[in-house]
């Protein structure tokens, strides 16, 4: 299991999924260009001492992500129209989400092997973007069997 953030945009989000990483033992992997200057200082603020106990990796665009990171991915979108708890995680999916304004381009959507949403009340659009990894990141470890005891 991995998370993949496409072009995130905010240096918090980030902090705070690298702290959700670390905790539940799932790596994660930044799409660049991101919306921010990489500054451990500005990452670390978020994700604090954390930041050193989660495997993290960076990549040249959606195609060199692709190119080294097998699995199915798994796309978290408001557009989806399965819930996350209809669906059947597998040990192996990378669940990817997009950056904070708009979500991932038609050409990254359509490489993906399944688009899901997360419920919400019709009043809300959307979920923070770490919430959003943290609820589909706990539903799929928890289908797995591959929560930390």
């Amino acid at each position: 299991m991995r998370i993949a953030l496409f072009e995130p945009e905010i240096a918090g989000n980030v902090g705070a999924i690298m702290r959700l990483g670390a905790c539940l033992g799932v790596p994660v992997d930044l799409i660049e260009p991101m919306g921010f200057a990489w500054d451990d200082r500005r990452v670390r603020r978020t994700a604090m001492d954390y930041i050193d106990h989660v495997d993290v990796s960076r990549h040249d665009g959606f195609d060199a992500f692709r190119g080294v990171t097998p699995g199915r991915l798994v796309l978290f979108t408001t557009k989806g129209r399965s819930s996350l708890y209809d669906f059947r995680f597998d040990a192996g999916d990378v669940l990817i989400f997009g950056k904070e304004s708009g979500g991932v381009p038609p050409h990254v959507a359509e490489q993906c092997d399944a688009a899901l949403r997360i419920p919400l009340r019709r009043e809300a659009r959307s979920f923070n973007l770490a919430t959003s990894a943290a609820l589909a990141v706990g539903e799929a470890l928890r289908q797995t069997g591959k929560l930390p005891q």
